[in-house]
């Protein structure tokens, strides 16, 4: 392994953190701004590497570099119909216990002056303010690494450069020249090479693949004078179109279709500002789906780890496989803007599965939370409607198993990913 591909790996796992620590900082700054008492915002799991503490708050990172939090005293309330604050030691069973010594954890971290500063007393709104700031802060992490790319590098396309030229005429569009095929494609007889791009046909301006198709239709099978750019040069041909049967695109009938014999090649171009919102729209729309999908394919990735099938480059990967794929994007053959692009673009595209996960309704995702208080003030709400009394606020608490069982899933699949990443990582081409 080169130097530059561990460097660029440092680089790419400090991204991610950077990204993890930025999401955290998402729930902080409103939190505070409420006047959430935050005792603690650590970077990572496990044990304290470095912590400093500022005011009412630890700032710290720890060794598992596999997420963050930040620690809001009173997340939940107090058992329902206690006003004195105490709590029932005695539990019918292991929920009960697991419960119970979570809203004393709770009740022991309030000091003098706590009374207004606990998470669970904020205004529905406000709370959904501070759940949602993490997430909001991948997506706009996201879209800005996507914006500056796609505007600055820009999205591979099919250009009018041609990147290979057919040397015959073929039975039908995309098919292969078969031995013994002698007629000549009208590019070859032009003199038309690769690399050459194509600039107009019969005077039609040819600046995109669909430009170029477009202008070959209406040039028809006949002659057509083809002017293209070589090393800067603007040369004119003269090409008698063939033609080739291909299906109409209902895909009920043969078509003859005029045949030039080029094809084009993917390159980055950049796109102007207001073709970005709907890329980016698209991009989420394809995560959801592809985060939705998730549980699906790790039966795929326990196959890959354990019986050495091949993973889904499409499937899911773990920070680790993160990290190793932006390693190897230093050693791609390809000009160094495609390289940078795509080392911004999986940056961005990590931020965006970030923002989807966790928005998840379920907890201890962000998106949990979110849930309970949007439940939380459509009870409210509908208590007002019937004059009947304020129901109170929600009591996750009462969740905190499906949470724990909810987490214990995302530490088996994490370490099923860590374990697949090791063994059998998704490679680039």
């Amino acid at each position: 392994m080169s130097i530059l591909t561990i460097a660029v790996g440092v680089v790419f796992a400090l991204g991610i953190l950077l990204s993890i620590a930025l999401h955290e900082v998402g729930h902080l700054v409103p939190a505070k701004r409420f006047g959430v008492r935050v005792s603690q915002y650590m970077v990572g799991f496990g044990p304290t590497i470095w912590s400093k503490r500022k005011g009412d708050t630890e700032y710290g990172l720890k060794w598992i570099p596999l997420g963050g939090y930040i620690r809001m005293i009173g997340m939940f309330p107090p058992h329902p119909g206690r006003t004195d604050q105490r709590l029932r030691r005695a539990s019918t069973g292991p929920f009960h216990s697991m419960v119970a010594d979570a809203r004393r954890d709770v009740l022991e971290e309030l000091e003098p002056g706590d009374d207004n500063r606990v998470f669970y007393k904020l205004p529905v709104p406000k709370r959904l303010v501070v759940m949602l700031g993490g997430p909001v802060m991948n997506l706009v992490i996201a879209i800005v690494l996507f914006t500056f790319s796609l505007m600055v590098f820009g999205q591979l396309e099919l250009t009018s450069k041609v990147g290979n030229v057919s040397t015959c005429v073929p039975a039908s569009a995309g098919a292969e020249c078969q031995p013994g095929n002698v007629t000549k494609s009208p590019a070859v007889q032009a003199g038309i090479q690769r690399g050459d791009r194509l600039v107009s046909i019969d005077g039609r301006p040819v600046g995109s693949w669909e430009d170029l198709q477009g202008a070959i239709r209406a040039a028809g099978i006949d002659t057509a004078a083809i002017v293209v750019d070589r090393d800067g040069r603007q040369l004119t041909f003269e090409a008698e179109l063939a033609s080739v049967q291909r299906p109409n695109n209902e895909g009920t009938a043969v078509e003859t279709v005029p045949f030039l014999g080029v094809g084009p090649t993917a390159e980055l171009v950049p796109q102007p500002i207001t073709t970005v919102p709907g890329i980016i729209v698209s991009y989420t729309a394809r995560t959801f789906g592809a985060v939705i999908s998730v549980p699906e394919r790790m039966v795929g990735v326990f196959q890959a780890a354990f019986g050495g099938q091949e993973r889904d480059p499409n499937g899911p990967i773990g920070v680790v496989g993160a990290t190793r794929i932006g390693a190897e994007l230093a050693t791609i053959d390809a000009p160094v803007s495609y390289r940078v692009a795509d080392f911004i673009n999986l940056l961005a595209a990590l931020n965006l599965a970030l923002f989807v996960f966790n928005l998840l309704p379920i907890l201890p995702l962000d998106g949990g939370h979110v849930a309970g208080a949007l439940w939380e003030g459509a009870r409210r709400r509908l208590a007002r409607l019937r004059r009947r009394p304020d129901p109170g606020p929600f009591d996750a608490a009462r969740l905190l198993p499906v949470a724990y069982l909810v987490a214990m899933v995302f530490v088996g699949m994490s370490a099923l990913l860590l374990y697949a990443d090791l063994v059998n990582p998704i490679r680039l081409d």
